[in-house]
């Protein structure tokens, strides 16, 4: 494996190899045990192992498995219980992993307005696709500029991106100004967890709402990470301001690869 591990984001100091998780330890080759207060960046809610979670996934293993055709059961309930929780959930669709979801919400978002652009935000992280995958843990020499996560990022998908500070309404008005007509999405985590919590100021979540709706964008909350934390109705339900598309991850499976895509019926259809 590169480096020893499957993603650069595990890579760490020491280097673990690790045998065996439940509740709150991990426990490595050579014995030791540590507290896991890192938790997989977060969907491990329950803890590692939880023993009602995994016999529930258990029971279903064996009475279904991969399909390739029409749905089940199982994905409408869930569905049901999103739409019940999650406020601008009117319908849901279903995913593998936060990457996928928000591919599919910047790609629904550009097809439904038939513009371009995005808006990100400096420290928000949205997945490993060229589009987003830039300007999170940026260094200082580098703010103010596009700074993508990886080589071999295409110029030409990394264009239509733009970044603003997190908390400026000033910047964003800045930005759809100079980009009238361009902009197809504003995406960002409500809370951006990757950089230290940093909380939206009073106003900031509704102003941006008020520009969104007033420009014709479309506005995608991420709550891969603030998803059922923050409140099982996401950390739009906790500030009363309802996006137009949300995404969701792991977290709603204690850490089972899914993932979804919610929103408005008319976007969603």
């Amino acid at each position: 494996m590169p480096g020893g591990v499957n993603t650069s984001l595990r890579r760490c100091w020491p280097q673990l190899v690790l045998v065996r998780s439940k509740g709150a330890v991990i426990t490595d080759a050579d014995g030791n045990d540590y507290i896991d207060y890192h938790a997989a960046f977060g969907p491990i809610v329950l803890g590692h192992n939880h023993d009602a979670v995994n016999a529930r996934v258990r029971s279903v293993m064996e009475e279904i498995d991969l399909l390739g055709t029409g749905t089940t059961e199982l994905e409408i309930q869930l569905a049901q219980k999103i739409c019940q929780h999650v406020p601008s959930a009117e319908k849901v669709l279903f995913a593998n992993s936060g990457s996928e979801a928000t591919y599919a919400a910047v790609r629904l978002a550009r097809a439904a307005t038939g513009r371009k652009k995005l808006i990100k935000f400096q420290g928000c992280y949205h997945g490993g696709h060229d589009s987003l995958a830039m300007n999170v843990i940026t260094p200082p020499e580098k703010l103010g500029k596009r700074d993508p996560l990886s080589a071999g990022s295409l110029t030409e998908v990394l264009e239509q991106t733009l970044v603003c500070s997190f908390n400026d309404l000033d910047d964003v008005e800045d930005t759809v100004r100079e980009h009238r007509g361009e902009i197809a999405a504003i995406i960002l985590e409500p809370i951006p967890h990757n950089i230290g919590c940093v909380l939206p100021e009073p106003g900031f979540l509704e102003g941006l709402r008020e520009i969104t709706r007033r420009l014709g964008i479309v506005l995608i909350f991420d709550e891969v990470i603030t998803g059922f934390r923050h409140g099982l109705g996401g950390y739009q339900k906790v500030c009363g301001v309802t996006p137009d598309l949300t995404t969701l991850g792991k977290a709603m499976a204690n850490g089972y690869p899914i993932a979804a895509l919610c929103g408005k019926a008319e976007l969603m259809d």
